[in-house]
């Protein structure tokens, strides 16, 4: 049994993660042959092709978490005439290093991501490739594809290409320095001003960005804010949970992954090539969405309709911007999962609802999610003009591995964040807590706590309640092994 007193929290996560990802089919630890593969690669790749270009002099950086150290993407800016402005998307070459049915590629294809849990993350590719080799890291030289965008003053795409290239890290900087420094709530990130005109090439890009997602507003992106819960450790001890929010920053790097994924999936339908899409069909619950925002005053159309979502969830956000994100969780819930889909050279695509977008694949995280370093092999070969390097039923097959390993990945990091949960919440048993139903069917019904923001099961009092509705609940068991967390109405 887990004993919540024990102080070793974080060994302890770290064998329910092990064993929860056992459990859901992952490898968690890379084989003797897979590390002996690896230390056969020596130092990063970069080659001198004549088709690659060299644009290590403009002024790139990456934007992440503070503590992020697998980088796989830079950005830059350039003004153009008439106000257009040029982004461009460096993503890091993985393909490089790791190429197709090696023994790390097929490590990579089994788990298909790098999984993100309360205990430590379980990367995808060792440490040795995301974190140094195939990471974009500061003051490095690395080989990218880089994604070359030229928008027009309202955000309009007016011209794009793909191409490989030569780049290097100016800056490293982190997503909370950077927002608050932007929202002037900050100083200058020391990082930012080392590098002379790096702080008007992030008002530029920061500006184009904002373009960007006004104009994917109106087409009807969903403007969705959810709360997510990041362990606090002092040491090996478990002393609470952080509220991780949106902010300026992090919005800057969405837009622009979300524009240059369009890009990549629009180049390789340009080269009758097949990709793997990613999408978000319409919203099997519509019927509860419409009945939500009925009790927030709004009227929504019978049929789904982002656009019409869209102006109800500004509306709401602009009533209202504490609550909001409660908002938000349930109307995610209510959309359902992504999924990874195979879209044939010339197909018609699905599209994703709630980036109201309809040529959409992941290719800007090739460290850590399999399906990027899929599109990325995809995009390598069609700008060499050779045969695609895999058969469209090979992309059948691993599309649907991916979502069902990405929906695995998902129960794992939740499963080990509800066993940080319960082993906070163990010592309060019998306490009430105001909270929102997350989810509600055959299987159970579930309730987030607003404070703290930990998410269990609604045991007793679940008669009529569905997802939206706002209880009060009594904590009345906790199994920290399991990661159960159970709640009755009060």
């Amino acid at each position: 049994m887990v004993n919540a007193d024990d102080k070793r929290h974080r060994s302890l996560l770290k064998k329910i993660a092990h064993h929860a990802m056992m459990e859901r089919g992952f490898i968690p630890d890379f084989s003797p042959q897979a590390l002996a593969e690896l230390d056969g690669i020596h130092g990063p790749a970069v080659k001198t092709e004549k088709s690659t270009r060299d644009i290590r002099s403009l002024l790139w950086c990456s934007i992440d978490n503070d503590d992020s150290r697998d980088l796989d993407q830079l950005t830059v800016a350039q003004a153009m005439p008439d106000g257009a402005v040029k982004i461009l998307v460096a993503i890091a070459d993985v393909d490089a290093l790791v190429k197709k049915q090696t023994l790390l590629d097929e490590h990579a294809r089994q788990n298909t991501t790098s999984i993100y849990t309360a205990a430590g993350i379980f990367p995808m590719l060792p440490e040795k490739l995301s974190t140094d080799l195939t990471s974009l890291g500061f003051a490095t030289d690395r080989l990218a594809v880089v994604v070359d965008m030229v928008f027009g003053a309202d955000g309009t795409l007016n011209s794009s290409d793909v191409y490989e290239a030569v780049v290097r890290n100016r800056a490293k900087l982190a997503y909370n320095s950077v927002a608050a420094w932007l929202d002037k709530k900050g100083p200058m990130p020391k990082e930012l001003s080392a590098v002379k005109g790096l702080d008007e090439n992030i008002r530029l890009q920061h500006r184009t960005a904002q373009a960007l997602k006004a104009l994917r507003s109106q087409h009807g992106a969903l403007g969705l804010e959810t709360t997510e819960a990041r362990p606090v450790f002092r040491g090996d001890e478990l002393t609470g949970l952080e509220v991780e929010t949106k902010n300026c920053a992090k919005e800057l790097i969405e837009d622009f992954m979300i524009a240059a994924n369009g890009v990549t999936a629009r180049y390789l339908a340009s080269k009758h090539c097949a990709s793997i899409r990613r999408i978000v069909r319409t919203p099997k619950r519509w019927g509860r969405i419409v009945e939500i925002a009925a009790e927030h005053g709004t009227t929504l159309p019978a049929e789904p309709d982002s656009k019409a979502l869209e102006q109800f969830l500004l509306s709401a956000k602009a009533a209202d911007p504490t609550r909001f994100p409660d908002l938000s969780l349930s109307i995610v819930k209510l959309m359902g999962p992504g999924e990874y889909v195979v879209e044939p050279p010339d197909g018609v695509d699905v599209g994703h609802f709630g980036l109201a977008v309809k040529n959409y694949t992941h290719s800007t995280a090739p460290n850590r999610r399999y399906p990027d370093l899929i599109t990325q092999r995809l995009l390598k070969a069609a700008m060499a003009g050779r045969p695609q390097p895999y058969a469209n039923d090979e992309l059948e097959f691993l599309a649907m591995h991916c979502t069902e390993q990405e929906n695995g990945a998902s129960k794992v990091e939740r499963q080990v964040t509800k066993s940080a949960a319960a082993l906070l919440l163990a010592p309060r048993i019998g306490e009430t807590f105001d909270a929102i139903v997350t989810g509600a069917a055959e299987k159970g019904t579930w309730v987030r706590l607003f404070h703290p923001p930990v998410e269990g099961r609604l045991d007793i009092g679940f008669e009529g309640m569905d997802v939206g509705h706002r209880i009060r609940v009594e904590l009345i068991s906790t199994d920290i092994e399991h990661g159960y967390i159970d709640f009755k109405k009060v």
